[in-house]
């Protein structure tokens, strides 16, 4: 079959133009932008790419045309296939039909820590030699692809609540049927799509409804937005974390914790990665694994090989005794704990963060009365305000109990990062895109400085 993909370089239509294609199906695909690092990808598996969506595509006229969320009503292609009538359907519902339906599901859904999760789970059931199939919105560097089909059961997906398609406004999650289910938190986001925390909280409803009796739901006990959720209907049994699973004897940074299943010590994780909620994430993924057979200590083990996905706390360079650190925080909450976990790991040593709010969310400003208030462990910050926002930061930094400065030119702001920085600190760059190629430009800008 003949699979055409709108919006293929994306991470999620282009794991599934991955998957497809190692089942054996044609696939060619189109996106506004082809970029690496998913064009280099899909190109190397031998997918034909075009850039923009021009009609002549579709020739040869595919079998069925999967239609990306980011693609609306007016979209030149998007026209054309239902002009001639061309089959199409969603993302999440093909993989559904060809691939989900026969797995076990294991899907890693919340507002924070989707990724992280979904590729600590992916390796220990890899180290646990099941060698499970994964569709993960990041690069996860234990593995060479964020998706592969897999040749055991399991199946692990990041379980997005986002909409499906402009045809399907269902949260994609809805279309996985998971037989193991992580709920890792949840908070009010996506306000481009959802009018309020309780149509986010539907949503997940409807994902329980489709959790089997022979399931597992795993949530944070903690959690009231999410205990609301099961309050609504839950027909399968739950673990939580901070009940049924527990941490102790953890160090500040997170780099050690004990973890304890109904009160036994399962052991001692020691591992590469920071904060609090890395903790969590693990604990999550330690307690799907025990579900899918893993035993405890082999999935603790298993952590102390993990390699954290791309742009998590990433570090980019080291310029004379200056750490660049790349990481996708963009809600007040992430970029909280970020930078609470940077400052356990460095103590008394200066955090320079930057950040960029480009969400959809945040640019409509609704978080703007939280967002000073989660950059307070840094001790200076570096904000660029794009023009495409829809509110005034300005307001914000009188709110700041440390030093935020705003700045609207990206090459006034490297300057002035530069004219500041000095040897033993820690910048950090926070944004959930490309941010202008700041870290390669201030990399570059950092070097020139420090050079004799």
């Amino acid at each position: 079959m003949h699979l055409h993909i709108l919006g293929i370089c994306g991470t999620f239509m282009g794991g599934i133009a991955a998957i497809a294609k190692a089942m054996g199906h044609k696939v060619t695909g189109s996106d506004a932008n082809v970029y690496p690092p998913m064009s280099t990808q899909l190109e190397s598996l031998g997918i034909e790419l075009f850039e923009g969506y021009d009609v002549s595509q579709f020739s040869p006229e595919p079998d069925i045309v999967v239609i990306g969320n980011a693609l609306s009503r007016g979209n030149q292609a998007v026209e054309y296939v239902l002009d001639r009538n061309l089959p199409y359907i969603s993302g999440p519902q093909w993989l559904l039909e060809n691939v989900l339906k026969d797995r076990w599901v294991v899907a890693v859904s919340g507002t924070h820590g989707k990724t992280s999760t979904s590729s600590m789970l992916a390796w220990i059931l890899e180290y646990a030699d099941l060698e499970p199939g994964f569709l993960i919105g990041g690069l996860p560097q234990n593995f060479d692809v964020s998706a592969r089909l897999g040749k055991s059961p399991f199946f692990v997906i990041e379980a997005d609540e986002y909409d499906s398609a402009f045809f399907d406004k269902r949260s994609k999650f809805v279309h996985y049927r998971p037989r193991t289910l992580i709920l890792n938190n949840l908070e009010f986001d996506h306000a481009d799509i959802f009018d309020s925390l309780a149509d986010i909280q539907k949503q997940f409803h409807h994902l329980l409804r489709m959790v089997p009796n022979n399931g597992l739901v795993l949530y944070p006990k903690a959690d009231t937005n999410l205990t609301r959720v099961l309050d609504m209907g839950c027909w399968t049994p739950v673990q939580s974390t901070g009940g049924d699973w527990q941490v102790s004897n953890a160090k500040p940074d997170g780099s050690q914790f004990d973890v304890l299943f109904k009160g036994q010590n399962c052991g001692t994780v020691n591992w590469d990665l920071l904060g609090e909620h890395n903790v969590n994430n693990a604990l999550m993924a330690i307690a799907a694994a025990q579900h899918c057979g893993v035993k405890s200590g082999i999935a603790i083990q298993a952590l102390a090989d993990f390699v954290n996905v791309k742009r998590r706390m990433e570090i980019k360079a080291k310029i004379n005794d200056i750490t660049l650190y790349d990481d996708f925080a963009h809600h007040p909450t992430a970029i909280a704990t970020t930078i609470n976990g940077l400052r356990a790991k460095v103590g008394k040593g200066r955090v320079l963060a930057v950040l960029e709010p480009r969400s959809n969310t945040m640019k409509m400003g609704v978080h703007k009365d939280t967002l000073a208030e989660s950059w307070q462990q840094a001790d200076q910050v570096f904000i660029f305000e794009p023009t495409s926002l829809t509110w005034s930061m300005g307001d914000l930094l009188a709110q700041s109990e440390v030093t935020a400065l705003l700045y609207k030119d990206m090459q006034i702001l490297i300057k002035s990062l530069v004219s500041y920085a000095q040897p033993g600190d820690h910048i950090l760059i926070m944004s959930n895109g490309s941010f202008g190629g700041i870290h390669d430009l201030l990399e570059k800008a950092l070097t020139n400085k420090f050079q004799p």
